[in-house]
């Protein structure tokens, strides 16, 4: 009995540990890229939710894509979501980044419609561009689904 409640009490202090420090490192194009600075700002503070920006993306457990992305940057966005250390999390920031935006292919023939085609992605962030708040919301519904508490639907 005590192996066991030392085993679960342990996994239950890692998925704690994981849940609330969470280092991203972020993709950044458009209109959204100024929203996710905006919630990093003083007035939204990311940062007391344990979400701290990481510029070496080896440290880095989250990937926030914000923006349209070409056809040209999908290579380059996978080898960054490749050298993420393990697990990974991605969160796609704007309808752009979701859908293609109105620059979706019906438009544009250059970008992609959707990050999730290039790679997978936990969190959905709608908005154009989304407001801190959905920002906000988004992150607190990754760290929900790492806890294990993964409800009816994973967007934000």
């Amino acid at each position: 009995m005590n192996g066991r409640f030392l085993i679960t009490s342990l996994e239950k202090m890692v998925n704690w540990a994981q849940t609330n420090s969470l280092r991203f490192v972020s993709a950044q194009e458009g209109c959204c890229a100024d929203e996710l600075l905006n919630a990093l700002g003083c007035r939204y503070d990311l940062e007391r939710f344990g979400c701290v920006p990481e510029t070496v993306p080896q440290q880095a457990d989250l990937l926030i894509v914000s923006g349209a992305l070409s056809y040209k940057a999908v290579e380059e966005l996978h080898r960054l979501y490749e050298r993420m250390m393990h697990p990974k999390y991605v969160m796609a920031v704007g309808a752009c980044a979701n859908c293609g935006g109105m620059f979706s292919p019906q438009y544009s023939y250059s970008t992609v419609p959707g990050v999730d085609r290039v790679i997978p992605v936990d969190v959905y962030v709608p908005g154009c561009p989304p407001r801190p708040e959905a920002i906000m919301h988004g992150l607190l519904t990754l760290q929900e689904k790492i806890r294990g508490n993964r409800g009816p639907s994973a967007t934000a």
